[in-house]
């Protein structure tokens, strides 16, 4: 079974392209669902343990919790010491499901795919991007976005100059729909040779 990781700096249409892999019939597990899930689930308690106040009506308020570990290095390790394990036993149960079921190929959805190290977890590396000035335009456009907001965020993340220089393929959302899709069929037609 081949592993696809996809990853892609913020606003560079990630989420689309998963979806376009969903489409040809490939399984993605998507690490942000994940999370969310963990937060409404096992990783609440443990993260209310280390940070008091955090979670609300049994579920870890993001914005709280993003006010304890931003710019605190020890408090961003901690918390990922608690959500980092929860999140690699549920792609394992993925994993396992797939290939029960006989999957050749399987995306992980991973923003964060080089910043956390899980490129060596996978076989394949697709990075989505675009053109500067369209991922602004689209960052900024989301609600409570401020360019300050977004300058923070891509201090954060490896530049995606440096992604693309690191992947096996690139999926390039600037230029429309169709030819993401494009993209992504020649990056199976590619793949499934492979196989």
């Amino acid at each position: 079974m081949i592993k696809i990781g996809l990853t892609g700096s913020i606003g560079m249409g990630k989420s689309t392209t998963a979806q376009m892999f969903r489409d040809a019939g490939i399984a993605v597990l998507d690490s942000d669902r994940i999370v969310h899930d963990l937060y409404r689930g096992a990783a609440a308690a443990p993260i209310e343990a280390a940070f008091p106040g955090v979670v609300v009506d049994g579920v870890v308020d993001r914005a709280r919790l993003a006010q304890r570990v931003l710019g605190d290095a020890g408090a961003l390790k901690r918390l990922e010491a608690i959500v980092h394990p929860l999140v690699w036993a549920a792609r394992d149960e993925f994993l396992k499901t797939q290939e029960a079921e006989g999957a050749k190929i399987v995306v992980y959805d991973v923003p964060l795919l080089f910043e956390t190290g899980a490129e060596t977890s996978v076989d394949v590396i697709v990075v989505v991007s675009a053109p500067e000035d369209v991922q602004k335009a689209r960052v900024l456009a989301r609600p409570g976005m401020t360019e300050e907001k977004f300058a923070a965020i891509l201090q954060k993340q490896v530049p995606d100059s440096e992604k693309r220089a690191r992947a096996d393929f690139v999926v390039h959302t600037g230029a429309g729909l169709e030819a993401a899709r494009a993209d992504v069929a020649a990056i199976l037609r590619s793949l499934e040779r492979r196989g």
